[in-house]
């Protein structure tokens, strides 16, 4: 499961992150997750849920976007979806080579806290 070792990285960068900014304590930590990152959701927020405990994240909620495979056909220039098939040809001109815009996502969008001295 390496979701696992994805939320250790995600939950050290944010704790820097927060320290760098004097924030005590993180509220929400949201991501962005593309279908293509093979990262997947259900697991990621176990693995929040698990690793979150100690103080500066207790009581943090996680929030993910899952970000859909969108594909480019540069025969065409027709924009389309991936579906749950993975079929990557154009929908439009049946083109096989297709660029991949959207999908591959996986980062820290942002997190909010509170400040040391107890403001927002």
């Amino acid at each position: 499961m390496h979701e696992l070792s994805l939320m250790t990285s995600v939950l050290e960068t944010v704790r820097q992150g927060a320290l760098d900014n004097d924030i005590k304590q993180v509220k929400k930590v949201k991501l962005v997750i593309g279908k293509l990152s093979q990262a997947l959701p259900d697991s990621l927020q176990f693995a929040f849920g698990v690793l979150s405990q100690d103080e500066m994240f207790r009581g943090a909620v996680l929030e993910i976007e899952e970000k859909d495979i969108i594909c480019l056909c540069p025969d065409c220039q027709n924009q389309f979806a991936v579906q749950d098939d993975y079929s990557f040809i154009c929908p439009n001109c049946q083109g096989l080579k297709v660029e991949i815009i959207s999908g591959r996502e996986l980062y820290i969008d942002y997190f909010e806290g509170d400040l040391t001295d107890g403001t927002d």
